[in-house]
């Protein structure tokens, strides 16, 4: 079989986003100290995003919005109004933070989008992703840019199906097993995991085990090698 579309991941699969992610993490430990340990604050945050991603959906504009409710239930709303502005200049700096390439993904989409057409497939604020994807300077790489409200199987199949590709003539990668590798599989796509090595818990799952469609790679460099290996 040749695979002729291929479905990326953004973010910590072509460019740095946990990491941006962890340091507001730990910003906002700091200015809730006062109120409440950090494993304390960590989980009741996680819970916040939980219950707020129906509502506000995936990305930094969310996240904001989490970090102040928490703020506000960890303090009975005893915070002050400088730690919330504190709070919103956090969420500010993620959503202006330099867009930074992982190491090779520059080659790796070269050598892809030489044999195969490439969509971009990501989830988070549509206005966000779009500015990322052009301050990363690898927007010309793809001929379609999906930003989805959640990655279901269903999702695979339907943005595949735009695209001129049944699912199970596609392949997607990218750093999740939760949202990028299971949905995908269910789909009846090929799917290539690249870890990074820091994961949010939201999209923390275990990889299948001995799926004949699925590969865990290296990097992205070895993309490329694994769809020629595909017949």
């Amino acid at each position: 079989m040749s695979l002729k579309l291929v479905g990326l991941d953004a973010d910590d699969t072509l460019w740095h986003t946990e990491s941006v992610f962890r340091l507001t993490h730990e910003r906002f430990n700091e200015l809730l100290a006062p109120f409440a340990d950090a494993a304390t604050l960590e989980a009741k945050l996680a819970e916040t995003e939980r219950r707020n991603i129906q509502i506000f959906g995936y990305g930094a504009k969310g996240f904001t919005l989490s970090m102040m409710e928490t703020a506000l239930e960890v303090s009975d709303r005893n915070v002050s109004a400088d730690v919330l502005g504190e709070i919103l200049a956090a969420g500010r700096e993620m959503m202006t933070h330099p867009v930074e390439p992982l190491p090779g993904v520059h080659e790796a989409l070269t050598a892809l989008a030489a044999d195969h057409r490439l969509i971009l497939i990501t989830k988070g604020d549509l206005f966000h992703q779009e500015s990322k994807l052009a301050a990363s300077g690898l927007g010309a790489f793809f001929s379609g840019v999906e930003i989805v409200s959640e990655k279901s199987a269903d999702t695979y199949r339907d943005v595949f199906k735009r695209h001129g590709e049944r699912a199970e003539g596609a392949v997607m990668a990218g750093n999740s097993v939760r949202s990028d590798i299971l949905p995908a599989l269910e789909a009846g796509c090929y799917a290539a995991l690249i870890p990074y090595p820091l994961v949010w818990e939201n999209e923390a799952a275990d990889p299948p085990d001995n799926h004949p469609r699925f590969r865990e790679l290296a990097s992205l460099r070895e993309l490329p090698g694994w769809l020629s290996e595909i017949v």
